[in-house]
């Protein structure tokens, strides 16, 4: 089974990173779970998210402690959420930010960490700063686990007209970035 924890804010589509992650791991053919995880339900609070992609029916469903992957869609809630507890040796971080400056790493060996400036590419894209769409399309380069086409299609499923075709955009450009 493969484990994905999402961290970000409130109103930077967390949840619906999550879901869309799910729809794409069932497209093609896997079992998948994605749930939400948040205190206050309010814009800019941190929340999280969790996904499971397996072969296999999926019987969990507590929180992701220990992740093969994590995304974080905002850079600020690594400390204070402790985006980066938990994960697995051989695992994967993408943040979302155009450079890894400034940025702590300690204690994560056997880790593999990229970064991508997703809000600026929304915000090319989208003209908001939504990365969420843009983060799977970098996690399918980066990952491997799903393919682009499958987030392509979980983002018409989410979303329809012109703001699915911003999203796929947004994915795709972000896919090549990291591939």
């Amino acid at each position: 089974m493969f484990q994905v924890r999402i961290h970000g804010r409130g109103g930077q589509g967390v949840v619906t990173a999550a879901e869309m992650l799910s729809i794409a791991a069932f497209l093609e053919g896997k079992y998948a779970q994605a749930f939400p995880s948040f205190g206050s339900e309010r814009m800019g609070a941190p929340v999280a998210a969790f996904c499971r992609i397996s072969s296999r029916e999926i019987r969990l469903r507590e929180p992701i402690l220990e992740p093969n992957a994590l995304i974080v869609q905002d850079r600020t809630v690594l400390e204070p959420a402790h985006a980066l507890e938990g994960i697995a040796a051989g695992g994967y971080v993408l943040i979302n930010s155009p450079s890894p400056i400034g940025l702590e790493f300690d204690g994560l060996d056997g880790v593999t960490i990229k970064c991508i400036g997703a809000t600026e590419i929304a915000m090319e894209h989208l003209g908001k700063p939504l990365p969420n769409a843009v983060l799977l399309g970098s996690f399918a380069a980066f990952t491997k686990k799903i393919k682009i086409d499958s987030v392509i299609e979980a983002i018409k499923t989410k979303f329809s007209g012109t703001i699915a075709e911003k999203n796929v955009a947004a994915a795709v450009m972000a896919y090549e970035k990291i591939a």
